[in-house]
């Protein structure tokens, strides 16, 4: 299905040519969004505080690439806690901005705002609002850069790189019935990973594993930790000081047990995985992600690129 979101970032020449080499996004437009004024120009909105930020409009095909993987490659190119300022550029026409024309986005918005704000103590400076008065930019300012390669943009070479080289995993990782999940997974793995069960410690599938791989979500298959980051915690489960990306992962409040811990689940197969705690390595951030092994599928390094998961061979040292 073809659907559309609206990104400020900054100058919309690099912002606009950074989204039109991911694949999935079927077209981008820059224009001027959300300000004051009707039918501005360039000059205006950069002189006479028409409230209006540039913006790219981007297009993309739901079916191959999805809003959320959009927004992290958003986050990827943007100072996200900088206020009306991106690169040398000042002035509220270069602030951040997601504006949205269908409302069921929104909750899909906040949730990666959520997710990113973990990552910085200042105030994410993002603005998200449903999309207003956005108007086209003027010919020239389309596809600037294929017009003028050397042309100024604030966004580096290499990002352009990572672009044309994304890949949305999500549809491929996708979450399977209840019906599925019973026929595929054994009872321990559908009881921890449905019914936030624990299994037994010193007596699972990985408690004691340190060969090299990689360890993934046993009911879709999404990749979550490596084994580069997994150390021996003594408590009697798998223990890993980082997940490979922190969007994989949901933490929830559980005040189960009459205590309150973080649960950990998987951000696309909604899986109980474990736990996470503040008492692992300081060398290694001061993490515990206590996980169950039978929440987890372990394919060893010499069967990863096989397997489909070659591009996360780099990590796995």
């Amino acid at each position: 299905m073809q659907k559309e979101i609206y990104l400020a970032g900054g100058c919309f020449w690099g912002t606009e040519k950074y989204f039109e080499n991911i694949a999935g996004v079927l077209e981008t437009e820059v224009g001027y969004a959300n300000g004051k004024t009707e039918k501005p120009t360039y000059a205006q909105v950069c002189h006479h505080n028409t409230g209006h930020a540039e913006t790219v409009k981007v297009i993309y095909d739901d079916s191959s690439i999805r809003l959320p993987f959009i927004l992290k490659l958003y986050f990827d190119v943007i100072n996200p806690v900088s206020l009306n300022r991106q690169g040398g550029d000042t002035g509220t026409q270069y602030r951040t901005g997601i504006y949205f024309t269908d409302p069921r986005d929104q909750a899909v918005i906040d949730d990666a705002i959520a997710q990113l704000q973990k990552q910085y103590r200042e105030k994410i400076a993002i603005e998200v609002k449903p999309l207003r008065n956005y108007y086209r930019a003027e010919t020239e300012h389309q596809k600037y850069l294929d017009k003028n390669p050397h042309g100024y943009c604030h966004i580096g070479s290499g990002k352009f790189e990572q672009a044309r080289t994304a890949v949305d995993l999500s549809h491929q990782y996708s979450k399977k019935t209840n019906a599925q999940l019973k026929e595929a997974l054994t009872d321990l793995q559908y009881d921890v990973t449905q019914h936030n069960a624990t299994e037994p410690p010193f007596d699972n599938a990985y408690f004691d594993e340190f060969k090299a791989g990689i360890y993934v979500d046993i009911t879709t298959g999404q990749p979550l930790f490596v084994s580069t980051d997994k150390f021996e915690s003594g408590c009697g489960w798998p223990s890993f000081a980082r997940p490979i990306e922190a969007a994989m992962l949901v933490e929830v409040t559980d005040k189960s047990l009459q205590m309150a811990r973080t649960e950990v689940r998987s951000k696309i197969g909604d899986a109980h995985l474990g736990h996470v705690f503040d008492d692992g390595p300081k060398e290694k951030g001061g993490l515990r992600y206590c996980i169950n092994s039978a929440a987890l599928k372990f394919i060893p390094k010499e069967e990863m690129a096989a397997a489909g998961y070659g591009e996360y061979l780099p990590l796995v040292k």
